[in-house]
């Protein structure tokens, strides 16, 4: 293991850190760390404007990259690879972040590591829980991605659910538009919920209890909008609900998914949660039961890994540079790039198979 220079920009967050791969405690490994946050840049618009976001990961990412070196106390110099998150995501902002790394990298002489953003997120637990052993469940539930993969090693990832329409980080961002409470909507309906009654209003809890254990959000938001728009429901009952009625879908293809995987060999080590929608406290805490009923401990990232952050594409360059990976300064920035590339499309799923 080694100190990685993690750098990630896949949405509308600009971070940098630098990792060191062979501490053995959260602390000790995040050696430095900084975050811009464009949140009132995409407030006006309810959500991320791509060319917004760009243009502001252009203006801050190699001054963070400084700042982050001074922070710990080093240089480039110093510095074992430099990890890039290269897709998927946004592609003015991935692109923004590869060739900063790529520059870094020719500058430096260092190896570059081009990091699949879904892999930091998939890893993130590891970096948080050095015990956590493969291979794993993991439930990945962030505002572009809702899927749960048995994480089977290092690269070697089978997605057992996707969604078949919107993840549910978006669901929760449109239900915060509807409700008019501004943007970053998902921590923003979870606060409203604490104060609603999660029975109030009858929402569908879409595919569950179908055999396949894919996910679909579109028609939980469609109801939600025509709830708001008949005047019947308190805001808090309305977000309370959603909430409640988006728990219960995540619960029951969950639960479907480890049966999948009774019997198998090896058997998971446990389920594991991660994404920015994993800081959700009320999902957590249902989650913990569906582990538990399965014999199995409910691991998650602290909710600072939660959400986009560089210490977790840090920890994927520190993996990967471990296994002796590394890649060309030729490596092309990705909107899309699947974890597991041989996974059969999900039925109805289009484009976001």
């Amino acid at each position: 293991m080694a100190l990685i220079l993690g750098i990630e920009s896949s949405c509308d967050e600009t971070a940098v850190a630098v990792i060191d791969g062979s501490a053995s405690t959260l602390d000790a490994r995040i050696v430095a760390q900084h975050i811009a946050s464009q949140d009132a840049a995409h407030r006006p618009y309810g959500g991320v404007v791509p060319e917004i976001a760009a243009r502001a990961h252009a203006e801050v990412i190699a001054p963070m990259v400084a700042e982050t070196l001074a922070d710990a106390g080093l240089t480039l110099a110093g510095i074992d690879a430099i990890a890039a998150t290269a897709g998927p995501g946004l592609i003015g902002g991935v692109m923004v972040g590869l060739v900063t790394g790529k520059a870094l990298a020719m500058a430096s002489g260092k190896p570059l590591l081009a990091i699949n953003h879904l892999e930091g997120h998939a890893l993130s637990p590891r970096l948080a829980d050095p015990d956590l052993a493969y291979p794993y469940l993991l439930l990945l539930v962030s505002g572009g991605h809702c899927q749960i993969l048995e994480v089977r090693g290092l690269g070697d990832y089978r997605r057992l659910a996707t969604t078949i329409d919107d993840a549910l980080g978006e669901a929760f961002d449109k239900t915060a538009k509807v409700l008019g409470l501004g943007y970053p909507g998902g921590p923003a309906v979870e606060r409203l919920a604490r104060a609603g009654n999660p029975q109030a209003v009858p929402l569908p809890r879409p595919l569950a209890g179908t055999a396949e254990p894919h996910f679909s959000f579109a028609g939980l938001k469609s109801a939600v909008l025509r709830a708001h728009e008949s005047g019947k429901y308190a805001q808090a009952d309305l977000a309370a609900s959603f909430q409640q009625a988006a728990i219960d879908c995540v619960v029951d293809r969950t639960a479907r998914a480890l049966a999948s995987l009774e019997g198998s060999a090896p058997p998971p080590t446990a389920l594991v949660v991660a994404g920015g929608v994993a800081a959700n406290a009320a999902l957590r805490g249902a989650l913990e039961q569906v582990a538990a009923r399965a014999g199995l401990a409910l691991v998650a990232p602290p909710v600072k890994l939660c959400t986009d952050n560089a210490a977790m594409i840090g920890w994927a360059g520190a993996e990967r540079f471990a296994a002796g990976f590394r890649d060309g300064l030729d490596v092309a920035a990705r909107p899309r790039w699947p974890l597991d590339a041989n996974a059969a499309p999900a039925r109805g799923a289009g484009v976001k198979a």
